[in-house]
């Protein structure tokens, strides 16, 4: 018999009832860096594997103050963070649910004003990203604002950054209870930065060629793996979107190489990313062929499952299981505003449209109201 998005799964050490994914979502919802209450409600309206996600990845988390580039987003490097993320951990647990922390350096896609000592942010290179991020002013009004400048990580700074990714883990994993972690390789942040020529252009071991410029983030893998247990990692990447004013010049290559030596690791899944993030599925001068990098990656030994992300309606998403094409596909958008969209997707609706104007900052309105069926 064929799996459906219905079926259950291993995702390394990580039993999911089904195979729909609640998706990364920032929403800009964590005062102080903190988990709220209201995080705890929300994640498990959306955790009921009967009537909602498999397995739920978390909104991305800095791993550091510095990793830090949007106001109000949550951190895992103190004690308030951790116990506030427990909470939320133990509230999806207790509807049976599953949940990874998704762990983020957001890297030149900041401001000084969220930086600690309002230092400028860090890059692989000093290019400034043509992008926005979201403040908050003095009166707790929110809004997108230009990123500041950044400088380039000097060469002895940059393990610290892997220790950081590494002690993030562990405290997600041993402190805050979560089933595992998605170390955060997309959408133009710090090792998608390091990855692509776009924003890096050292002319050290972190850049140059291909080899070079994965460097980064397979250090990164290897030591949170090495930190919770290689079956408890995931990854999410993203060849080609434009995200965060990334590019590469030549990005198949370059992922066929990272897939490959992602791979050899053991992973519980890879996360990918098709097309522009949030955006068409397929990127106007930007082909890539994602059916051979799954194919890479199994070639290479790589066991875990392979997660497709981005613009996947009901029957595409029933297709990629049915045929192989993935184990798993993630959905975004359509969980914020319907959190049992497991059983919508079972039912075959009805579907209910998002309240765009709420989904960064504010409280419950647009974040833990939006009825389910039967409400």
């Amino acid at each position: 018999m064929k799996p459906s998005l219905f079926s259950p799964l291993h995702v390394g050490a990580i039993d999911v009832a089904n195979r729909v994914v609640m998706a990364p979502l920032t929403r800009n919802r964590a005062p102080g860096a903190i988990p709220t209450a209201l995080m705890a409600t929300y994640y498990a309206q959306r955790a009921d594997p009967e009537r909602g996600a498999g397995l739920i990845v978390s909104e991305a988390t800095a791993i550091s103050p510095q990793g830090q580039g949007y106001a109000d987003v949550p951190g895992l490097y103190g004690t308030e963070q951790l116990d506030g993320w427990k909470k939320v951990t133990q509230a999806v647990h207790a509807v049976g649910g599953r949940m990874v922390c998704q762990l983020w350096h957001v890297g030149r896609v900041s401001h000084h004003l969220l930086q600690p000592d309002n230092a400028d942010p860090v890059a692989p290179s000093a290019i400034r990203a043509n992008t926005k991020t979201y403040l908050i002013d003095g009166e707790g009004k929110g809004g997108f604002a230009q990123t500041s400048e950044p400088r380039a990580l000097h060469r002895h700074e940059i393990p610290g950054i892997v220790h950081d990714f590494a002690a993030a883990a562990r405290n997600a994993v041993k402190s805050a209870g979560f089933d595992g972690v998605e170390i955060h390789g997309a959408n133009g942040y710090l090792l998608d930065q390091f990855l692509k020529t776009g924003a890096n252009q050292r002319t050290d071991d972190y850049g140059g060629s291909i080899e070079n410029r994965a460097r980064l983030m397979l250090e990164v893998t290897r030591a949170v793996a090495d930190a919770v247990g290689h079956d408890r990692v995931g990854i999410r990447l993203s060849p080609v979107t434009p995200a965060n004013d990334i590019v590469d010049a030549d990005p198949q290559p370059l992922f066929d190489y990272l897939i490959r030596q992602l791979a050899t690791m053991g992973l519980a899944y890879v996360h990918v990313i098709e097309g522009a993030t949030g955006g068409p599925r397929e990127v106007e001068g930007r082909p890539f062929d994602y059916a051979a990098l799954k194919a890479a990656y199994r070639q290479a030994g790589g066991h875990g499952a392979w997660i497709v992300n981005n613009g996947y309606d009901p029957q595409l998403a029933e297709d990629a299981i049915a045929s192989g094409r993935a184990d798993l596909v993630a959905f975004g958008k359509a969980f914020i505003c319907m959190p049992d969209l497991t059983e919508r997707l079972r039912r075959g609706g009805p579907y209910q449209g998002l309240d765009k104007a709420t989904m960064y900052g504010g409280g419950a309105h647009g974040y833990t109201d939006y009825p389910a069926l039967g409400d």
